[in-house]
């Protein structure tokens, strides 16, 4: 591996193409090697655009390679236990997109396939990693705005063609899963907690049959109470607000953040009113720097690959819950 990681990537999905991949080619510490799809003339086409030296038309040729230390894997939801197993199994750490799986259980059977081999793994839950979010467990671990009593949080945009993959049953699609998982993990981890009790109400699709728009609401140990939503159909949006005893923070862009554009967390205690600027950076990159940094170091990834799976139990309940509701 010497000072860098060869990545390789199963899959031409847009979100590797457009924000991954290029953030891995830019990192101090990782590039990408090999693309595979299951068509050979894609992943030519796509390892062409991107100076990707090599392309494989089977993701199963690409886990063969010797020569490629990690994988990434955006295949769509209901493929990631499949090919995060097969990844487990072949030897090769993983970052696999979010949400890991369907359901909590299909997520707990591919944590523990590369447990058991002691093989590295993480959920891509890139926003994590941004200056932004962990000035603000910062603050809040500074106590500056008290006792935490409420968090807010919203994830949704409009969808421009029908045909979309969020909108496939079968391919585990829903705003839940695609934007809503952001809500649920970034209340998780602002309180370090799991929720003892969830309710969810959604609108469901005549023709897809998912969660086309969701609410959601969830209960704390702590007596922290959540509430977000999130949607397919609606105007952009992606921030939260934590209110607590004696101030507030407020994140406008908490979840999409662009590369090159800095941002601003804005704080209020009493009558006291700060902004908190922080760099501009790619948290795609950051997140690829970990993840290589960690096998390069023999470490274990920032986050635990558990964590994914309890983000997956709460998805389980909220969804449940919506379903009963409907």
């Amino acid at each position: 591996m010497a000072n860098h990681i060869r990545w390789g990537v199963i899959s031409t999905a847009r979100i590797g193409r457009v924000r991954v991949i290029p953030a891995i080619q830019q990192s101090s510490n990782g590039r990408v090697v090999a693309i595979a799809s299951r068509n050979l003339e894609t992943a030519q086409a796509v390892a062409g655009e991107l100076h990707i030296p090599t392309a494989y038309g089977s993701y199963e040729a690409l886990l063969n390679d010797p020569n490629i230390d990690a994988i990434y894997n955006p295949l769509p939801n209901s493929e990631h236990a499949e090919w995060s197993i097969r990844c487990a199994e072949a030897g090769k750490p993983t970052l696999c997109e979010k949400p890991l799986a369907r359901d909590a259980a299909e997520a707990q059977q591919m944590v523990d396939a590369f447990a058991q081999r002691g093989v590295p793994f993480a959920e891509a839950f890139m926003y994590r990693f941004h200056p932004q979010t962990i000035k603000v467990r910062e603050l809040l671990a500074e106590g500056r705005i008290g006792d935490v009593q409420l968090i807010n949080s919203a994830f949704t945009f409009t969808l421009t063609q029908e045909n979309n993959i969020r909108l496939s049953k079968d391919l585990a699609g829903g705003a839940l899963m695609d934007v809503g998982c952001y809500c649920v993990n970034v209340m998780r981890l602002l309180t370090g907690e799991e929720p003892i009790r969830v309710q969810a109400f959604a609108n469901f699709g005549e023709k897809s049959d998912v969660d086309e728009s969701l609410v959601g609401l969830l209960q704390f140990p702590s007596g922290v109470l959540g509430h977000f939503d999130c949607g397919l159909r609606s105007y952009r949006a992606n921030y939260y607000e934590i209110r607590g005893s004696a101030g507030r923070i407020l994140v406008e862009e908490a979840f999409t953040m662009r590369p090159g554009h800095a941002y601003t967390i804005k704080l209020w205690q009493g009558e006291d009113y700060q902004e908190f600027k922080t760099p501009a950076v790619d948290h795609h990159q950051l997140m690829a720097e970990d993840f290589a940094d960690a096998l390069l170091n023999h470490r274990p990834p920032r986050f635990p690959a558990q964590d994914a799976v309890e983000n997956m139990r709460v998805i389980d309940q909220l969804l449940a819950s919506a379903r009963q509701h409907a």
